[in-house]
């Protein structure tokens, strides 16, 4: 296997998770009497432009299924999030009626239904098909395809070159993402800005995040890894926030490299932060492990525990994550009969691998467990805040990541 960004030989590992089915591979009832289908869940480093990624086993057609279950709008705080973010690129770039903004992976129009609001022209790129339907109920236009330099150059020969192309939590998803940046460039206005999120390299590290690994993560990104990336497809990154949200995010901000947009301080900061950290040397990629080893034993302990106790444990959030942990742990409805989850698209389906059933919110109210283990950690407070009723039972959450913690 070779770098998916420069192509040399990559020749050290940084975590292995075993095998596991896609994290978003939701089952039927049906397909519980199938055959599953699992891959290699294992992570390299290469130790020259230092970008971490999967192996490669999974393409991106079996991943992003017409019937993907990750609906974007279902999280009040993401929902939020997007509002704020149009908001605020709308006054830095004074986006108005005469502007064209492309996003690329709109999901269900989470994001791009504030432009259409604001009367701001806009495009969605997404190619599954339950997500797009969604976003074209709102009135949000969508290409249902998957992004890369092909498909820019089509949108290059229809005028629809963009002011702002933005992409969140969609970089590390892509396979090649060599040509999903050439792509960027050439859909991009000559002044244009691009906006990227996602996951930052070094929380995953310092905060021992790994149940963020899952095959549709590609990628693991650095600043400086990116800084790489862009500069050979002939970009920029002039701008960098440090953002709280999926346990702590980059949002880049770029541009042509001969746009002559001055490179501020914050990318200099970031930069000098990762090498600090050591992440530019093998040593902090090949100690990670057993960091995740300890996760895994503990949350098996106390699930154990509380069975043996007479306690039960029921879980909330049937997230990637959570998949990615309950499946490198071995969890199974023995130990976490149920988990609940918000989405209906995820409502009476198994989670996958471990098939436990995922039900409405309204069962933990059921079933009264004693211990609910909220698995997307990332938004544990609203998780916390949407269900205080438990509190009325003696109900406690409990997270994994970055440790076993009894949240009070």
């Amino acid at each position: 296997m070779k770098c998916r960004h420069c192509k040399l030989p990559l020749q050290h590992v940084f975590l292995d998770l075993g095998f596991a089915p896609p994290s978003n591979a939701y089952l039927n009832p049906a397909d519980l009497h199938a055959p599953e289908l699992y891959f290699p869940l294992k992570l390299h480093v290469c130790d020259s432009c230092w970008l971490v990624q999967t192996e490669d086993y999974a393409r991106s057609d079996e991943l992003f299924t017409k019937d993907y279950a990750y609906f974007s709008s279902t999280s009040s705080g993401w929902m939020q999030h997007a509002a704020d973010y149009c908001d605020m690129i709308s006054d830095r770039l004074h986006l108005d009626e005469e502007s064209f903004v492309i996003e690329v992976a709109s999901n269900d129009g989470y994001l791009l239904r504030n432009f259409v609001e604001a009367g701001v022209p806009c495009l969605g790129v997404e190619p599954t098909a339950s997500t797009a339907d969604a976003a074209e109920q709102l009135n949000i236009p969508v290409m249902r395809e998957f992004f890369g330099q092909s498909l820019a150059e089509n949108l290059v020969a229809e005028d629809k070159q963009a002011d702002l192309i933005l992409g969140n939590n969609v970089y590390a998803h892509v396979p090649d993402i060599n040509d999903f940046t050439m792509g960027l460039k050439t859909a991009l206005k000559p002044g244009g800005t691009i906006t990227l999120e996602f996951p930052h390299l070094l929380n995953l590290i310092q905060l021992n995040q790994f149940d963020t690994v899952y095959h549709e993560h590609y990628s693991y990104l650095s600043l400086y890894s990116v800084q790489r990336i862009f500069e050979r497809a002939g970009l920029v990154v002039y701008d960098v926030e440090q953002l709280p949200t999926h346990g702590g995010s980059l949002r880049v901000y770029g541009c042509h490299a001969d746009a002559g947009f001055e490179v501020r301080a914050a990318v200099h900061a970031v930069l000098a932060a990762e090498l600090a950290a050591g992440m530019r040397g093998l040593d902090v990629y090949l100690a990670f492990q057993p960091k995740a080893d300890r996760v895994k034993n503990d949350l098996l302990s106390f699930l154990i525990e509380q069975k043996r106790s007479g306690k039960t444990v029921a879980a909330y959030g049937a997230a990637a994550k959570g998949n990615t942990l309950l499946n490198y742990a071995g969890v199974k409805p023995d130990l976490l009969p149920f988990v609940c989850d918000a989405a209906a698209a995820k409502q009476n389906k198994f989670m996958p691998g471990s098939h436990i059933p995922i039900l409405a919110p309204e069962h933990i109210h059921d079933q009264k467990p004693d211990f609910i283990l909220i698995l997307p950690w990332n938004i544990a407070d609203e998780v916390m805040e949407h269900n205080k009723a438990v509190n009325q039972w003696g109900g406690r959450f409990v997270t994994a990541v970055p440790h076993l913690q009894i949240c009070e």
